[in-house]
Protein backbone atom coordinates (compact mmCIF):
# COMPACT_ATOMS: atom_id res chain seq x y z
CA UNK A 1 0.00 0.00 0.00
CA UNK A 2 1.40 3.74 -0.80
CA UNK A 3 1.69 6.87 1.75
CA UNK A 4 1.21 9.18 -0.77
CA UNK A 5 -0.55 12.16 -0.52
CA UNK A 6 -4.41 11.87 -1.95
CA UNK A 7 -5.88 14.54 -4.61
CA UNK A 8 -9.17 14.54 -4.91
CA UNK A 9 -10.81 15.90 -8.18
CA UNK A 10 -13.03 18.93 -7.38
CA UNK A 11 -15.63 17.96 -9.85
CA UNK A 12 -16.74 15.06 -7.88
CA UNK A 13 -17.71 11.43 -8.67
CA UNK A 14 -18.92 11.11 -12.49
CA UNK A 15 -22.94 9.86 -13.18
CA UNK A 16 -23.29 7.60 -16.04
CA UNK A 17 -25.10 8.62 -19.08
CA UNK A 18 -28.67 7.35 -18.91
CA UNK A 19 -28.23 6.49 -22.60
CA UNK A 20 -24.72 3.82 -21.16
CA UNK A 21 -27.80 1.78 -20.10
CA UNK A 22 -28.98 0.99 -23.49
CA UNK A 23 -25.60 -0.50 -24.26
CA UNK A 24 -26.14 -4.15 -22.55
CA UNK A 25 -28.94 -4.87 -24.76
CA UNK A 26 -27.25 -4.52 -27.38
CA UNK A 27 -23.92 -5.64 -26.95
CA UNK A 28 -24.91 -8.49 -24.06
CA UNK A 29 -22.27 -10.20 -21.81
CA UNK A 30 -20.59 -12.22 -23.58
CA UNK A 31 -19.19 -9.77 -25.85
CA UNK A 32 -18.72 -7.14 -22.76
CA UNK A 33 -16.72 -10.18 -21.10
CA UNK A 34 -14.53 -10.36 -24.32
CA UNK A 35 -14.14 -6.69 -24.40
CA UNK A 36 -12.72 -5.91 -21.27
CA UNK A 37 -10.51 -9.09 -21.68
CA UNK A 38 -9.12 -7.76 -24.86
CA UNK A 39 -8.82 -4.25 -22.23
CA UNK A 40 -7.23 -6.07 -20.18
CA UNK A 41 -4.80 -7.51 -22.51
CA UNK A 42 -3.88 -4.46 -23.81
CA UNK A 43 -3.24 -3.06 -19.87
CA UNK A 44 -0.96 -6.08 -19.69
CA UNK A 45 1.50 -4.87 -21.70
CA UNK A 46 1.42 -1.02 -20.79
CA UNK A 47 3.01 0.97 -18.87
CA UNK A 48 0.97 0.58 -15.91
CA UNK A 49 0.98 -3.20 -15.70
CA UNK A 50 2.11 -2.93 -12.44
CA UNK A 51 -0.81 -1.69 -11.08
CA UNK A 52 -2.88 -4.58 -11.84
CA UNK A 53 -3.30 -8.09 -10.45
CA UNK A 54 -0.97 -10.79 -11.42
CA UNK A 55 -4.13 -12.84 -12.88
CA UNK A 56 -5.31 -10.62 -15.93
CA UNK A 57 -7.79 -12.98 -17.03
CA UNK A 58 -9.88 -12.82 -13.40
CA UNK A 59 -9.34 -9.07 -13.49
CA UNK A 60 -11.38 -8.77 -16.54
CA UNK A 61 -14.23 -10.36 -15.60
CA UNK A 62 -14.18 -8.11 -12.24
CA UNK A 63 -13.91 -5.44 -14.40
CA UNK A 64 -16.50 -6.72 -16.91
CA UNK A 65 -18.87 -7.73 -13.67
CA UNK A 66 -19.00 -3.59 -13.15
CA UNK A 67 -19.31 -2.63 -16.48
CA UNK A 68 -22.29 -4.92 -17.13
CA UNK A 69 -24.39 -2.65 -14.45
CA UNK A 70 -22.93 0.70 -16.01
CA UNK A 71 -24.15 -0.77 -19.16
CA UNK A 72 -27.41 -1.46 -18.09
CA UNK A 73 -27.07 -5.12 -17.16
CA UNK A 74 -27.74 -6.79 -13.90
CA UNK A 75 -25.61 -6.07 -10.79
CA UNK A 76 -23.12 -8.74 -10.83
CA UNK A 77 -20.29 -6.91 -9.39
CA UNK A 78 -22.11 -5.68 -7.04
CA UNK A 79 -23.97 -9.31 -5.89
CA UNK A 80 -20.41 -10.69 -5.80
CA UNK A 81 -18.14 -7.84 -4.08
CA UNK A 82 -20.60 -5.42 -2.78
CA UNK A 83 -20.54 -1.86 -3.42
CA UNK A 84 -17.65 -0.55 -6.29
CA UNK A 85 -16.45 2.21 -4.30
CA UNK A 86 -13.48 2.15 -7.34
CA UNK A 87 -12.11 5.32 -5.91
CA UNK A 88 -11.50 3.99 -2.12
CA UNK A 89 -10.44 0.07 -4.25
CA UNK A 90 -7.41 2.44 -6.14
CA UNK A 91 -6.17 4.48 -3.06
CA UNK A 92 -3.98 1.95 -2.59
CA UNK A 93 -1.89 3.01 -6.24
CA UNK A 94 -0.92 6.20 -7.22
CA UNK A 95 -2.78 6.97 -9.79
CA UNK A 96 -1.56 10.35 -11.73
CA UNK A 97 -2.37 12.12 -15.01
CA UNK A 98 0.20 9.77 -17.13
CA UNK A 99 -1.38 6.94 -15.75
CA UNK A 100 -4.81 8.07 -15.93
CA UNK A 101 -3.43 8.58 -20.28
CA UNK A 102 -2.61 5.54 -20.51
CA UNK A 103 -5.17 3.53 -19.40
CA UNK A 104 -7.29 5.74 -21.63
CA UNK A 105 -5.06 5.07 -24.51
CA UNK A 106 -4.98 1.23 -23.77
CA UNK A 107 -9.62 1.37 -23.19
CA UNK A 108 -9.37 3.87 -26.69
CA UNK A 109 -7.56 1.11 -28.62
CA UNK A 110 -10.16 -1.83 -27.89
CA UNK A 111 -12.81 0.71 -28.37
CA UNK A 112 -11.99 0.96 -31.67
CA UNK A 113 -13.79 -1.32 -34.17
CA UNK A 114 -15.99 -2.38 -30.91
CA UNK A 115 -19.18 -2.54 -33.39
CA UNK A 116 -17.33 -4.81 -35.09
CA UNK A 117 -15.76 -6.99 -32.58
CA UNK A 118 -18.15 -6.43 -29.98
CA UNK A 119 -21.61 -5.41 -31.16
CA UNK A 120 -20.97 -1.98 -29.55
CA UNK A 121 -23.69 0.42 -30.59
CA UNK A 122 -21.97 2.65 -32.64
CA UNK A 123 -24.70 5.46 -31.65
CA UNK A 124 -23.30 5.06 -27.64
CA UNK A 125 -20.02 5.03 -28.37
CA UNK A 126 -19.31 8.85 -27.88
CA UNK A 127 -21.23 9.04 -24.75
CA UNK A 128 -19.54 6.17 -23.45
CA UNK A 129 -16.35 7.67 -24.63
CA UNK A 130 -17.11 10.82 -22.27
CA UNK A 131 -18.14 8.71 -19.66
CA UNK A 132 -14.82 6.89 -19.16
CA UNK A 133 -12.92 10.16 -19.32
CA UNK A 134 -14.68 11.53 -16.83
CA UNK A 135 -14.28 8.41 -14.46
CA UNK A 136 -10.62 8.20 -15.48
CA UNK A 137 -10.68 11.62 -14.17
CA UNK A 138 -12.64 10.69 -10.63
CA UNK A 139 -9.97 7.95 -10.58
CA UNK A 140 -6.67 10.37 -10.38
CA UNK A 141 -5.49 10.55 -6.54
CA UNK A 142 -1.92 12.23 -7.57
CA UNK A 143 -0.89 15.43 -8.50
Amino acid sequence: MSNHGIYIPPEGPPSANPENSKIYYKMGEENIYKMMQEFYFELEQSTIRQMFPQDMVTASKRSAEFFIFLMGGPPIYQQKHGHPMMRKRHIPFVIDETARQEWLRCFRKVLDKSDEKYNFPKEHLESFWEFIQKFSGWMVNTK
